[in-house]
Formats: C-alpha cells, structure tokens, sequence
C-alpha cells in the first residue's frame, strides 16, 4: 500500500499545478492537520482514494465547514485495506481552541480510545497533529509535543507514528524522520510518502 501524507502547508505541485501523474499508485491520503477543507476535498475528489484526517490545532473551521468526501478518524481506528490507522488530532493547549488539550486531555482521549485499539488488537499507523513530548518538538507551549504519544508507542509499537505541526520551513532543524525501536517517526509537513 502507497501512502501519502500530508500536513500543515498545502502543496502547490498539488493543488496549484496538479497532475493526476503525481498521484499514481497511492491507494489512501492521510492528513495530519491544519489543512485548507477545499484543499482536502479537491484532492479526495481529483485522485479517486479515500482520504483520512485529524484536526490540526487551526482547524476549528471544520466545525462549519468539513472537508467534503474525506473520512474523520478523531478518536478511533480505521481499517483500510488491513492497515489500522489509529487518529488524535490537535495540540497543546496555549490559547482558546477547540483544538488544542492538556496533557490530561489528552491521556483521557487516550484512555477512551483504548477498547477500540484492544478491538483492533492494535494498530499499525498512529497518526496525530501534534509530536510527542521531547521527539522532534519545540520547547514553546504550542509545540511541546504529547508524553501520552509516547506510551502510545511504547506500549503498542506501530509501524509509523505520523504528525505534523513542527514546520519544517521553521527553520529550527526538525528531522523529516527519526526512529524509537520499531516505529518510524514521520514529520508529514506537506508531503511525504510510505510504502508499506
């Protein structure tokens, strides 16, 4: 299964200069956030794969407006295709938001998704908005990454743990990729694929 990923920033070669090309062989489209709704629906629509999403912490717009086509997978798993896709969008809390948590937000969000993970018997690719806590995040409120994300990883060994919101246009050094024993970490900023 070819995977693309997106976050944070919409890309030109794929919305402004898009060609069906681009897209051959991906069979599903993951967001991890803080993408423009139409951006999420045109692309849904123009490549003819489902796309899955979490909310960034810049998404309350989707309240009113959700990406047309795609398929919210907030606090849940998703099978696709065999590959379980487990969602937790959002950031830390640094301002009103409805967005954005506490570290005890989000362990609780954590603990209700529990039973759908154990009816799962896991799940292979845990996708977020936010990092967790001291892998490729920032030290500022907004972008202090989630210690629950660790356990999450710990505990259950995903495949992929894929997020978002650390731009990599910040210019601070985040890495693209990294690796905790058997996850691999991916920072979706854009775009960024996986074959698996």
């Amino acid at each position: 299964m070819k995977i693309l990923f997106l976050a944070d920033e919409e890309s030109k070669a794929y919305w402004e200069y898009f060609k069906k090309e681009d897209f051959k062989g991906i069979d599903v489209i993951v967001s991890c956030g803080d993408l423009n709704p139409s951006y999420l629906s045109f692309l849904t629509t123009m490549v003819g794969v489902p796309l899955l999403y979490v909310h960034g912490n810049h998404d309350d717009k989707y309240k009113d407006r959700p990406p047309e086509g795609c398929i919210n997978i907030e606090d849940r798993v998703y099978v696709y295709e065999g590959v379980r896709f487990a969602g937790l969008g959002g950031s830390n809390r640094y301002k009103p938001g409805t967005n954005q948590y506490t570290e005890r937000q989000m362990a609780k969000r954590v603990r209700r998704l529990k039973w759908k993970i154990w009816r799962h018997k896991g799940f292979d690719i845990l996708v977020t908005h936010s990092p967790a806590r001291g892998l490729n995040d920032g030290e500022d409120r907004c972008h202090k990454g989630f210690d629950v994300f660790n356990k999450l990883i710990r505990d259950y060994k995903p495949k992929y743990f894929v997020h978002g919101h650390v731009h990599m246009s910040y210019g601070r050094q985040f890495k693209r990729l990294d690796q905790v024993g058997d996850t691999t970490v991916i920072n979706a900023y854009e775009k960024y694929i996986v074959e698996i």
